[in-house]
């Protein structure tokens, strides 16, 4: 599983690294509303948290599945302006003032994009022009309960009305919290983004993206972008542009736009310092490797100590073959290391690899 972006026709000076103040307050928000997602931004999550006015923090509520279990594309509306070429603005008004461009077909389909998952990489005529995608985004609001269904069912009733109290949402988030938030983070995110655009002009895509995350990989010959996450999705530049943003906020997430007419967007985490994770295929193999009972009971005798083929089969009770079949399954999963002592191939346990995990597992489905 992955999502694709296909790249053909696309000259290297149309990729651009610029950094999304409106983008980084929507990862400000979310990390506002899911803190276990960002255990790192516990303290930031805590100071802001204690000093948001109650009135604000209600308003937040109401509109919180624009940024909380989705991260919706109104927080990048250059990529949904004419030519797909478009860039973040420099500053946090700018880039409202790019919203205010959008259509109110455009900015509705992307506030519900919860509610019309399905049709994200098609052609629609999105939850305004369509009765029954209207009805379906009504009833998964619902679903969320009464205020989402109510802020849904406002938004399509009245799409300027909550164009303009989304805003003014932005603007006292702004006031509040977010100015100095950008402020520290602002000369960081800019220092990364001339990072990876000395990259590409020196280096060229391949080692630009690469560095993007460990996730997110370029096949030259076939010009296809692949970002190993848990869902499927392809996206395409076409005559258009690719936008790369980074994010101080966003770890371990990896977000894509990849919506049908829009400029495809990769928001990263910047300065990306920990070790790769695993592909989804890899961390698939390993938590296979581990539901096996025979399997889980080699691990305890390699977690103790290096041993050999023979001295598991005799410990276990079975064949010198039957275990190699084993160790062979937990070895192409990554778990054990193998060493040759004279005679023998003596096998152990990677602790290191095995308390990695379950961070491993949840950074594998928060990407």
């Amino acid at each position: 599983m992955s999502v694709t972006i296909d790249i053909k026709g696309l000259p290297a000076e149309r990729i651009s690294v610029v950094p999304s103040p409106l983008a980084e307050l929507g990862m400000a928000l979310h990390a506002l509303s899911e803190p276990g997602h960002h255990p790192e931004l516990q303290g930031w999550v805590t100071a802001v948290s204690s000093r948001l006015d109650p009135c604000l923090a209600d308003r937040l509520c109401e509109a919180d599945f624009l940024w909380r279990t989705t991260f919706s594309d109104v927080f990048a509306p250059f990529a949904g302006l004419p030519g797909r070429r478009g860039l973040p603005g420099g500053t946090l008004a700018e880039e409202l003032d790019l919203l205010d461009k959008l259509t109110d077909e455009q900015f509705v389909d992307a506030a519900l994009e919860f509610t019309c998952h399905s049709h994200y990489s098609q052609q629609s005529t999105g939850p305004l022009g369509d009765p029954e995608l209207r009805r379906r985004a009504l009833d998964l609001a619902a679903a969320r309960g009464v205020v989402q269904e109510r802020f849904a069912r406002r938004l399509l009733e009245d799409p300027p009305a909550v164009r303009a109290w989304f805003r003014q949402l932005v603007l006292d988030c702004d006031q509040a919290f977010f100015a100095d938030t950008w402020a520290r983070l602002q000369p960081q995110l800019a220092a990364d983004a001339r990072h990876k655009t000395e990259l590409l002009r020196h280096k060229g895509p391949a080692e630009a993206l690469a560095s993007l995350s460990g996730a997110v990989s370029l096949d030259e010959q076939a010009a296809l972008i692949t970002i190993d996450k848990l869902l499927v999705g392809r996206g395409t530049t076409a005559d258009g542009g690719l936008v790369l943003v980074p994010t101080s906020l966003g770890w371990p997430h990896v977000m894509v736009l990849h919506r049908y007419g829009w400029q495809p967007v990769i928001t990263y985490p910047a300065k990306a310092t920990r070790p790769k994770a695993p592909t989804v295929e890899q961390l698939t193999l390993r938590m296979e490797a581990l539901a096996h009972p025979t399997r889980l009971r080699l691990c305890r005798h390699l977690a103790r100590a290096p041993h050999s083929t023979s001295e598991l089969a005799d410990a276990h009770g079975m064949s010198a073959p039957e275990i190699s079949r084993h160790l062979a399954v937990l070895k192409k999963a990554g778990l054990i290391t193998s060493c040759r002592h004279g005679r023998y191939v003596q096998h152990q346990l990677d602790l290191a690899a095995v308390s990695r995990l379950g961070s491993d597992f949840i950074e594998g489905v928060l990407r």
